[in-house]
């Protein structure tokens, strides 16, 4: 079983005010990404928070996901990311994890899906969608990579740990121009939620 997990404990200091409850489509951002997860057949979801991280569960107790909350959030996200991986590593079903972020909210059913297939059928220990040649989220970590990104420089964060594993990764190729939207400050959602 793959798990996903949501990365939602930032400060979001530049958007100034959370990122994981802007509204898009008639939804938030947090409910749209784990409705998307969810209908591309992952099972389970955890969702990491930090900042605010009590009004932040509260917003998110009617959603179908754990929560965690990372109180070294400042550190950035590969934090947030082994706090999950802590969770989780306990688990033996859990084969791997999908890792998205809550500040890309275009995140497709049908590549959640496609993901998740090629992970099954491959044995590369990472899976990354790509969009006319750049990378995107969400990313697939295989279980083997639980101890390097738990000891991962925080400077550097999972980067890191994918730039080791260039020739163990499989780049998915795909249409989805969203894989790689991170929509961070104000303008940057007027521009591509407003405007949409």
């Amino acid at each position: 079983m793959i798990v996903a997990v949501v990365l939602s404990a930032g400060e979001s200091s530049r958007m100034g005010r959370p990122k994981a409850l802007l509204p898009i489509d008639g939804q938030t951002f947090i409910e749209r990404i784990v409705g998307a997860l969810k209908q591309g057949g992952v099972e389970r979801i955890v969702v990491v928070l930090g900042f605010e991280a009590e009004e932040m569960r509260r917003h998110s107790a009617h959603l179908p996901v754990e929560i965690l909350v990372n109180p070294d959030y400042k550190l950035g996200q590969l934090s947030s990311l082994q706090v999950a991986l802590r969770h989780l590593d306990a688990d033996k079903s859990c084969a791997g994890t999908m890792v998205h972020l809550v500040d890309h909210p275009y995140i497709d059913p049908k590549l959640v899906r496609l993901m998740l297939q090629r992970f099954d059928q491959s044995t590369h220990s990472i899976v990354v969608p790509r969009h006319q040649g750049k990378r995107g989220h969400p990313v697939i970590f295989s279980r083997m990579l639980f101890g390097e990104l738990l000891k991962a420089p925080m400077d550097q964060g999972a980067k890191a740990v994918v730039n080791a594993h260039r020739d163990d990764t499989l780049e998915i190729d795909t249409e989805d121009a969203g894989i790689t939207v991170d929509i961070d400050t104000p303008e940057l959602y007027r521009q591509h939620v407003k405007g949409d």
